[in-house]
Formats: C-alpha cells, structure tokens, sequence
C-alpha cells in the first residue's frame, strides 16, 4: 500500500517523513541497450529517451547486402527524388508519375531498380506499386544518413528519438556520438519552399534544451538555401542582428562554429561530412 503524505499544516516529524519516504515508490527505471552512447549521452543530460519506429518503405530489419544496395542507390539524389515521389502516390504510380525531374527513361529504370531491390511490385499497364506503403519519405531518409555516418565515420547512432524536453516538442531526427561529442541533425526532406517559420523555431528549441556539441540542419535538395532558408534560421539566433552565414564550400553554411546548414548539392553525405569536420575542428583547442 501506498504512503500517505504527512499531514499539512504541521511540520512532519522525522519519523513521519522517513515513513513517507519509504513507501513512495521510485521513478522509473531507464534501461539503455548496450553501447548505445549516442542515447547514453542524452540520458546524463537529464532526459529519459525513447525510439519510435521509422516509418520506412522497406522492413525495418533490412540488413546485409539488401541494406547495402538500398543505401548506394539512396546516395543519388535522383533515386531518393524517385523514392519520395512513389511515397507521396500512396498506391499504383507510373514511373513519370512519380517525379518530372528526370526523363522518361530514367524514371522507368528507377521503377525497375525499386523491383529489384523488393520495394515495389510490377503491376499491369507499366504502373507500380509499392510494397511497404510509408506516409512519407522522413523516415528512409533518416534511416540512410544514420547508416552513412554509423559506417563511413563510425559514429554510434540513434534516429526517431523522442527525448521528451519539458515544453519541446518533436522528435531528434538523428543524434550521434564520437569523441565525447554530442551530434543532432534535423533533417527536412520536402523543398525549401514548405519549410515554416515554426518549424525553424521548434528546431532551435531542440537544440537550446539538448546542448549538442554540434547541430546540422540537413535539406534534401538541390536548391540553394540563401534564398529561404538561411534567412529563416538567423532569425532565430539569439544573437540579433545575426552574424552573416559563412560559406564553407558549395551549399555548405556555418551560421555560428557549432550550428550548421546544408543541402543536397552534388553529395549529401558528403557536404554533411564536410560540415562535421569543420565543426569539430571548432571545437578543438587552438593550435599551438
């Protein structure tokens, strides 16, 4: 049975407050899988985190060599345009249905390697179908940037984390841990045009509660992000006027030396390689 608390309106005695305390059951308790620091590190910052699913167009469980020539075709741009365009179809799509950003042909080889590689089905009149319906293209993105960094940079990974900050909503896409730093990456998968305000400011929320070492802001597109975009994550800086973004190299922006922003621009990964590389450098002490 569970201990009443003390009696208001008196002060308890000490025997009152060690019964009290007695029969008031614990918190929680969190169980962290082993190895897994990138959860580990959020877990000493206070929060109690959990993973949710992805939502993904393929078994969650894909591994080996099917996980492998999924993840090489996920690093063109065209393939991944393809990939979030059949989502969006939500059934039966003809490949030119599902993207006008390549030609005809290309767009029907891209049906076919989707075949190949169990996500989609043939089905009469030279129209598609996939097998594992998703709601959009988040979660196999996600899932593709976390393999890359646990397999190109070694970093320990967890993506669809909900860590559960006291007035922050959303989850963190991706977080990763190397070195004793702390990684967060926001990843956007539709065009600068539908990013909002509120989401920016639902992102640095996230970041300011987190207290990653670094925080990428990750677009899966091939258009510039000096238009929309930058413009949209100074405004939430907390330094007003914000400094000017610094270019680092092609779409690759820092907005201060542990926050940056990149796109899709010749290599995804790449420029988000790029981006960790400079930031950590960052945060390394001054050469001698």
């Amino acid at each position: 049975m569970t201990q009443q608390p003390p009696p208001s309106g008196n002060l308890p005695t000490a025997r009152e407050l060690e019964l009290y305390a007695a029969g008031t059951p614990s918190g929680p308790r969190l169980l962290l899988p082993a190895g897994s620091e990138a959860l580990a590190m959020l877990v000493r910052r206070g929060f109690q985190p959990t993973v949710a699913p992805l939502d993904l167009p393929f078994p969650a469980d894909l591994e080996g060599e099917a996980a492998e020539k999924l993840a090489e075709q996920l690093g063109h741009y065209s393939f991944r345009l393809f990939l979030r365009g059949a989502i969006l179809r939500h059934g039966s799509f003809s490949p030119t249905e599902a993207t006008r950003y390549v030609e005809a042909a290309q767009a029907a080889k891209t049906a076919e390697t989707l075949v190949e590689l169990g996500l989609a089905e043939r089905e009469d009149g030279g129209r598609y179908r996939l097998r594992y319906p998703a709601h959009n293209f988040g979660g196999t993105l996600e899932w593709y940037v976390a393999r890359e960094l646990r397999g190109r940079l070694g970093f320990d990974v967890a993506v669809g984390v909900k860590f559960h900050a006291p007035e922050v909503g959303g989850d963190l896409d991706v977080v990763a841990a190397a070195e004793g730093r702390l990684l967060y990456l926001e990843m956007k998968s539709s065009p600068p045009k539908h990013l909002a305000s509120d989401e920016v400011g639902a992102f640095f929320r996230r970041v300011r509660a987190l207290r990653p070492h670094l925080a990428i802001f990750v677009m899966d597109t091939a258009l510039r992000l000096s238009d929309k975009v930058l413009p949209l994550l100074q405004a939430e800086l907390s330094t007003q006027p914000p400094p000017p973004p610094r270019r680092v190299v092609r779409e690759v922006w820092a907005l201060t030396p542990h926050l940056y922003v990149v796109n899709a621009r010749q290599d995804l990964m790449g420029n988000i390689a790029t981006a960790i590389a400079e930031g950590l450098r960052a945060l390394s002490p001054p050469a001698p």
